[in-house]
């Protein structure tokens, strides 16, 4: 929220045992399909589009090897850098990517759907190029801060129609020359689906463009007025920087918040044959996105809202969809969508203010230590969730069992008092909702700042229609999942998690048995 603050292993195998049942066309960097006899259990699906494409072979160079920044601590890479025309995009429909190269440089964009892969965490989906590039002009923040760049368009990609829905990464790679080195970047987008589905994982990426800080110190973080004034924006017409806030993770660059609080949870579903599918936070203003899928899943820091997000979260609990909240600070600020200069929807985010949930203490607080100008404009965010944001809002804690006997800890082994360390953090969820059957499942002291002592709550409550929603009351959910390729574990606030618990995999396993059946 503030930036100036510092496995089941049976299915496992059977996914792995299944890589060499589909053969492919061989592609540049990825691997030798494995082989061997598939066997389903019981909890994994005998076969699903995700299950299928997870048989397929994983790449083996898909992370950025070689990477320079502009400055020490900057977040911009000039040499090369990109952006896409849209946050997610359908099979069929066409995706624009803009490149930058300074100085003028050929390059390749090699695109991969994350995934689990046999481990991999990736699949090479096709190679793009090469291209003449050129240096594009970086234009000066304009109204309410907003940077967007207008950059001539390098290529125009049509998703294929056999690209099933996930978060995929254009690698940008400028070719070495006898006297010079290549650099790599990325640029992310979803490609999307309508099907229906048990699972559908929304990203964060309104957060993700939230604090990004290309093409300098340029986020909706850095007005002089304050960390949360109202009247400030961002655009998704720009590159990603490297992610500036809570641990140095240069790997990152170009990709959003997607492989620091995101893939460790798509890495563990996809490995296990869940039925999933992606969305970004702008294709959840239509509720008829939620609706369609058993379960719906907000992950990592999904901070900031569309108020039309909110309505639609609501029908669809309303309608009886269960909702994980795996996330923290989640639907805190208010940032309606407006066009892109040239018409393009939802292409710009700007913070109107905050949901409704803070007490009045707790709004001076904010205005004492943030911006004058906090201000709640939005509906109580805790009455979706079943807890909210409380101030103060950051540091790290353990993960404190309070209620053993409930059904998400069935085969956990965890007692009263057991505790996860570090998992919650860095931003969490606290002060329960008064919502009818909620449960708070988790409870303790999170150490604001690292030293001054707040609470969380992790909650459960029913949906009307014998649904439930959860909320594990903290950004670091995912980070007791799984641990893939290109990920590295958090620190802030003298705290970290510790990485993947069967803990955590088992209560996650036991809410979606529940959820799907």
């Amino acid at each position: 929220m503030n930036p100036a603050d510092p496995s089941g292993l049976d299915r496992r195998a059977f996914l792995k045992q299944a890589a060499g049942t589909l053969l492919v066309g061989t592609v540049a960097g990825a691997a030798a399909p494995e082989t061997g006899a598939a066997t389903s259990t019981p909890a994994a699906k005998a076969s699903s589009s995700i299950t299928d494409e997870n048989r397929r072979p994983g790449a083996l160079d898909w992370q950025l090897t070689r990477v320079r920044l502009s400055k020490a601590q900057g977040v911009r890479a000039p040499a090369i850098e990109g952006y896409c025309s849209r946050q997610s995009v359908r099979a069929g429909e066409k995706l624009d990517l803009f490149v930058s190269t300074a100085p003028a440089a050929r390059f390749t964009i090699e695109i991969f759907r994350t995934g689990y892969y046999g481990g991999r965490g990736a699949r090479l989906m096709t190679t793009l190029g090469p291209f003449d590039g050129t240096p594009q002009p970086v234009p000066q923040p304009g109204e309410k801060g907003i940077v967007a760049c207008q950059w001539a368009r390098t290529t125009s990609l049509a998703i294929p129609a056999d690209w099933p829905s996930g978060v995929y990464l254009g690698r940008l790679s400028t070719l070495a020359a006898a006297d010079q080195p290549y650099w790599q970047n990325y640029v992310v987008f979803i490609v999307r689906d309508t099907r229906r589905a048990d699972i559908l994982v929304q990203c964060s990426d309104n957060t993700w463009q939230a604090y990004n800080k290309w093409p300098d110190n340029t986020s909706m973080y850095t007005d002089p007025r304050g960390a949360h004034v109202r009247s400030v924006g961002a655009s998704f017409d720009r590159p990603y920087g490297k992610y500036a806030q809570i641990y140095e993770n240069p790997q990152s660059l170009g990709s959003g918040e997607w492989l620091c609080f995101e893939f460790p949870l798509a890495y563990w579903l996809e490995q296990h044959g869940y039925d999933v599918t992606y969305c970004s936070n702008s294709d959840c203003i239509d509720p008829a996105n939620l609706t369609r899928c058993k379960t719906f899943i907000s992950v990592g820091h999904d901070e900031y809202w569309d108020l039309r997000q909110y309505d639609a979260a609501r029908k669809a609990i309303d309608s009886g969809v269960n909702v994980l909240w795996l996330s923290g600070n989640a639907v805190f600020g208010v940032t309606p969508f407006s066009d892109s200069a040239d018409g393009r929807p939802n292409r710009v985010i700007e913070r109107a203010g905050h949901f409704g949930g803070l007490t009045d203490a707790e709004v001076d607080a904010a205005r004492r230590v943030l911006t004058t100008g906090f201000q709640r404009v939005g509906p109580d965010e805790s009455m979706i969730i079943g807890a909210r944001t409380v101030i103060p809002f950051n540091g790290g804690g353990d993960w404190t069992c309070t209620r053993p006997n409930h059904w998400i800890f069935e085969g956990t082994g965890m007692k009263q008092g057991d505790r996860i360390p570090g998992l919650v953090g860095w931003e969490h969820h606290g002060a329960p909702a008064k919502i009818p059957g909620l449960e708070v499942v988790a409870e303790g002291t999170v150490w604001a700042g690292g030293v001054t002592p707040s609470g969380y709550t992790a909650t459960i409550y029913p949906g009307p229609k014998k649904n439930f929603v959860f909320n594990a009351a903290t950004i670091f959910w995912a980070q007791g999942l799984s641990s893939p390729p290109g990920h590295m574990l958090p620190w802030t606030h003298w705290s970290r998690p510790h990485g993947p618990d069967p803990r955590v995999q088992r209560i996650t396993e036991n809410l979606l048995r529940r959820a799907i059946g």
